[in-house]
């Protein structure tokens, strides 16, 4: 097997249509839990189906937590 075939670093999931979803969490300045969202919904077609979307979900409640935290201070 060749290389790209292998690429765990940067597999077909994340490169699905124009723009590979690492360069778009990276131009938007994303941070951690919405980088992480953005990454999730993104594969959740093309890899994990649901589970992907639950992850989504996971770090979207951690993101609203913070931000109701931020609005609260």
């Amino acid at each position: 097997m060749s290389w790209v075939e292998e690429d765990n670093i940067n597999p077909n999931h994340y490169k699905q249509g124009n723009i590979e979803v690492i360069d778009y969490i990276l131009d938007q300045e994303f941070d951690y839990l919405e980088g992480n969202i953005i990454k999730y919904v993104s594969r959740y077609k093309f890899k994990n189906g649901v589970e992907d979307l639950n992850k989504a979900s996971w770090y979207l409640g951690k993101l609203i937590e913070r931000e109701n935290q931020m609005e609260n201070v």
